[in-house]
């Protein structure tokens, strides 16, 4: 089995990237929708966590996500709390997933791929890249905020050319370019790149 990385910037348009590969028979784990589940299931996070911030981190079975946010965009360090406590159960999961996968490639929808370390679980990273422009007005219109808003979660990330230049991919998602070409490409390339590795 082939593991692949998918990251990209705020507006890059790494989700529905990844609903064209679902099309293509690739199942797709996603990193921020487990975590979220995590942090209400795990008991390893609840009791982490509680210990962490205290226990109104939940109201009763369910995350108090207002508190968990007051908390977490607070400061930098404050959010490497939350990760510390979170990212090693979600690496984890997805670990697991994967032997439950009846399939030759399995992909990963990871924001903060490189952020995190996740690339150490894929065997290939792609990076799902937009103009920042763009990505901004995506933003603005899906989350229905101010740009600045958008511009200041950006700064929270690494640089989009940062994550270019560290992925083995990358798809560019400008509106004009062929997504599918783009994608029946890629897929080629790792099909060759696996065949290789297993000769």
């Amino acid at each position: 089995m082939t593991r692949i990385g998918i990251t990209g910037g705020i507006g890059s348009g790494k989700t529905y990237v990844c609903q064209l590969l679902k099309q293509r028979g690739i199942p797709i784990y996603h990193c921020d929708d487990e975590a979220k589940l995590l942090m209400t299931e795990s008991p390893v996070i609840r009791k982490k966590l509680c210990k962490l911030i205290g226990n109104e981190a939940y109201n009763g079975q369910e995350l108090n996500k207002p508190f968990i946010a007051q908390y977490l965009f607070a400061s930098e360090d404050h959010a490497n709390n939350i990760n510390a406590i979170v990212h090693p159960v979600v690496r984890q999961d997805f670990l697991q997933w994967t032997k439950e996968q009846n399939s030759h490639i399995v992909a990963q929808e990871c924001a903060l791929l490189f952020e995190s370390g996740f690339q150490d679980t894929v065997d290939f990273t792609i990076e799902v890249y937009a103009p920042q422009s763009l990505r901004i007005q995506r933003a603005t219109q899906r989350d229905h905020v101010a740009p600045e808003h958008i511009l200041a979660r950006m700064a929270q990330q690494m640089d989009e050319e940062e994550k270019r230049r560290r992925a083995d991919f990358c798809i560019l998602n400008d509106g004009t370019t062929d997504l599918d070409a783009q994608l029946d490409l890629l897929l080629a390339q790792l099909n060759k790149e696996i065949t290789q590795k297993t000769k």
